[in-house]
């Protein structure tokens, strides 16, 4: 029996009112959290030098800059800080400049994405709308992106596409970080983001956008619980894979000036009480996401191997 629960019964108006609350404090503490990874990411690699430091360390930078991209993302929704000249600030200098993506112009385009999800004008919709996709080509895909053949393309798609008058703050910022890293006495550590931009970075935006929409039962569909997808991952997934809360995706579809830091909240209460039920919208890991995002036909031999 289809499940007929209406979010306006799951959820009281007092309950969403407490859930859009904003919390200067707990914003603060996610961006000190990914800028606190970021210095320690590098400065493991550089007092204990050795290839498992350096190793370790892309991969988390790799994940801290998917981080710096979500707070992007939730400053230009205004869902982060009490003060949305704050967000503006921090999502535009100290979130945008190191990924090269603009506050602004990236509104324009995530605003779409919202409004038209899983529809043909969805901006986003070229990401994801292949999938399932059979075993072998997922494999391919990773490893396109591990091995920097995806990064290597984006790359040269920002240098074709580069302004001084637009891109400056990227470029100031890679002044900055290797200004640092020299001073520190290790330039040598600036390589340490390329590498992770390159490689560990599209793999992992590729790994999150599966889950969001991947593996998505009807993207066509307007219902969220159809078109959309959340990934409840252990710490060390939200640590590396999906950082500042961004696998509670559906819930954020539902409400996209809820703040990040409140939306776990959220599912769990409507977990709780049986909103989800009936529909294949939770992931369990990231490892179900793999599995989900594989043809139905090949997804046991996937779980097999």
């Amino acid at each position: 029996m289809a499940n007929t629960l209406k979010l306006s019964d799951a959820l009281s108006k007092d309950e969403l009112k407490s859930l859009r609350e904003k919390s200067d404090l707990r914003a603060l503490a996610s961006l000190v959290w990914t800028w606190g990874l970021i210095a320690g990411a590098f400065a493991m690699a550089i007092v204990w030098t050795n290839p498992a430091t350096i190793l370790l360390g892309i991969v988390i930078l790799g994940g801290r800059q998917l981080a710096l991209g979500v707070i992007n993302h939730d400053c230009a929704h205004h869902a982060f800080f009490r003060n949305p000249k704050v967000d503006e600030f921090v999502g535009h200098w100290l979130c945008g400049a190191p990924i090269n993506t603009s506050l602004h112009a990236y509104r324009a385009y995530h605003l779409k994405h919202h409004k038209f999800a899983g529809t043909p004008d969805d901006p986003d919709i070229g990401f994801v709308k292949d999938y399932p996709v059979s075993k072998d080509s997922l494999r391919r895909k990773f490893i396109r992106d591990l091995t920097g053949q995806t990064g290597y393309r984006d790359t040269l798609r920002k240098i074709r596409n580069f302004k001084l008058s637009k891109n400056w703050p990227w470029l100031a910022f890679h002044g900055l970080l290797l200004g640092t890293l020299t001073l520190a006495g290790a330039p040598w550590a600036y390589l340490m983001w390329w590498a992770a931009e390159l490689t560990v970075y599209p793999a992992i935006v590729r790994l999150r956008q599966i889950g969001e929409h991947g593996t998505a039962a009807n993207r066509a569909n307007l219902e969220p619980r159809l078109n959309t997808g959340t990934t409840v991952a252990p710490f060390w997934q939200r640590v590396l894979i999906a950082p500042n809360d961004v696998n509670y995706h559906l819930e954020h579809h539902m409400f996209a000036t809820i703040p990040p830091y409140n939306l776990g909240r959220l599912h769990r209460l409507l977990a709780s009480r049986g909103y989800y039920d009936g529909y294949a919208c939770i992931s369990r890991g990231y490892g179900d996401v793999i599995r989900r995002a594989v043809r139905p036909d090949e997804a046991r031999m996937v779980a097999a191997e």
